[in-house]
């Protein structure tokens, strides 16, 4: 889960739902501040996930269902329009796979280490730039986004983005366009479409949509 907006209040939630041919998955996650997510400090992520992949292991397709939970304290530091949070804690996971795939080393359940950082950057008014990447210790796996915006009309930002997920195994390379911190009362909005491609030779379009609530 990378940063939606720059300049979020304490406590926010956010989820997530992330659909393509081959899987989808639902994510969520809280992030709290002790002095509040407008100044520097102590922060705290949490967040958990679950959901459904496919891929092909020695010329069979093995649907995997997983489901993740994370604890991760961090620090964020801020200058003027530039932000970032760090993070690192504990991470928990537990894969279910049919057929069961003994050579696939994560399946069952499994603890270990996450970090990673979010990055936003408003160099002028009318233009963001924001980066996110979450690595973890189990099965290698990663999460990374580089965004690029520039403000619609006021109501959202809008540009191009690109992410690159998977672990030791499996690979996947996505390219799109994206709006992020459409508002519509409390709730923020932010989605994104295009092009997937993954290690097993498919493609086709993804989509993302995500929901930013406030307390």
């Amino acid at each position: 889960m990378g940063s939606e907006r720059r300049g979020a209040r304490a406590l926010p939630s956010l989820q997530r739902v992330d659909l393509w041919r081959s899987g989808g998955s639902i994510h969520g996650g809280l992030l709290w501040s002790r002095d509040g997510l407008n100044r520097e400090g102590l922060a705290l992520k949490l967040l958990f996930a679950g959901g459904t992949y496919r891929y092909r292991s020695a010329g069979v397709d093995v649907v995997g269902e997983n489901a993740l939970g994370a604890a991760l304290p961090g620090w964020r530091l801020k200058h003027d329009r530039f932000e970032i949070v760090v993070y690192g804690g504990l991470d928990v996971q537990h894969h279910r796979l049919t057929p069961d795939d003994l050579g696939n080393r994560l399946r069952g359940t499994h603890f270990g280490l996450r970090g990673g950082a979010d990055v936003w950057f408003e160099p002028t008014p009318l233009m963001m730039m924001a980066g996110s990447v979450s690595l973890s210790t189990i099965g290698g796996g990663y999460w990374t986004r580089a965004a690029l915006g520039w403000r619609f009309y006021n109501v959202a930002w809008v540009g191009p983005e690109a992410l690159a997920l998977g672990d030791s195994t499996y690979r996947q390379f996505r390219v799109g366009l994206h709006a992020t911190s459409f508002r519509t009362g409390p709730l923020e909005w932010s989605l994104g479409l295009g092009f997937v491609r993954d290690s097993d030779d498919r493609s086709g379009g993804y989509l993302r949509i995500g929901v930013l609530t406030r307390q």
